[in-house]
């Protein structure tokens, strides 16, 4: 009898519920949070340093990359905020049946989105 060989997956076809997405996107929003957190903990202590430090950071910052970077790292704050709420739910036995968990999973990526696009226009005015 011949052994049975894997099959080559193609992930790019593969196409995951919503609660897949979420899952993914709260590991990929902390790791972005953990590697982003020593850059922080810098430009804090630059703009702490002297107060032409400051300026150049808040210079930095209030321009269009500055201000990209900062939503990408509030959409991955809140986000993450979120659908950490939501798997502590499952880990209290809430929310585990199969139609209320996609309710949970769509709200918490639409919460996230929202808000950081109040965010955002808050910030521009």
């Amino acid at each position: 009898m011949k052994p049975k060989r894997p099959y080559f997956l193609d992930l790019a076809a593969i196409r995951l519920p919503i609660g897949g997405m979420v899952s993914i996107l709260h590991r990929a929003s902390g790791a972005a949070l953990s590697l982003a957190l020593p850059c922080l903990l810098y430009t804090l202590m630059l703009s702490l340093r002297a107060p032409e430090d400051f300026q150049r950071v808040a210079g930095w910052f209030s321009g269009f990359l500055g201000w990209i970077i900062s939503m990408g790292l509030i959409w991955a704050l809140l986000h993450h905020f979120l659908a950490g709420l939501r798997h502590l739910g499952f880990d209290l036995g809430c929310g585990e049946d199969k139609e209320v968990a996609r309710k949970s999973a769509w709200f918490s990526l639409l919460a996230a989105a929202g808000l950081t696009a109040l965010i955002a226009l808050w910030r521009l005015t």
